[in-house]
């Protein structure tokens, strides 16, 4: 039988995010809402309890490193994301880093402070590049949803 379609296999792909954050949830010592979605290729290294949360309705993209180990102290600082963020693909949030409910973190950007809630940071180091943004589930824009349909009439 051949795959006509990558949607024919979405419930395959459902199936093994949810594998993963129970996994996650009861192996790594992490804490992610059950509504989370977290991408396969992404890495959460912690070795205290709940050492990272992870907020309702976030994604979490592909290639991002969360990473609790502050080197120069030899402590494990724990990361906080809130609810209804998106952490963009490739980013990286270090040592202690809280990211506020409703905010983006762009692609490839090194978080290194905390992130305010609703803003959207960006860059090595991320820095606070818009403010009072609203988003929906899953951190998408408002705009979003209508500017896709306008694109594909």
């Amino acid at each position: 039988m051949a795959i006509r379609s990558l949607n024919q296999l979405a419930k395959f792909r459902r199936l093994l995010i949810d594998g993963r954050r129970r996994w996650l949830n009861r192996f790594a010592n992490l804490a992610v809402h059950p509504t989370a979605q977290i991408s396969l290729s992404s890495r959460m290294v912690t070795r205290t309890r709940k050492g990272i949360v992870i907020g309702e309705e976030t994604l979490v993209a592909f290639k991002t490193l969360l990473y609790t180990r502050d080197m120069a102290s030899g402590r494990d600082l724990p990361i906080r994301v809130g609810r209804r963020c998106f952490i963009g693909g490739g980013s990286t949030l270090l040592p202690g880093v809280t990211v506020g409910d409703e905010s983006i973190v762009a692609a490839g950007a090194v978080v290194m402070s905390d992130v305010p809630p609703r803003s959207i940071v960006g860059g090595n180091p991320a820095r606070v590049l818009r403010s009072d943004i609203v988003v929906g589930p899953y951190g998408r824009l408002a705009g979003a949803d209508e500017a896709t349909r306008r694109l594909w009439r």
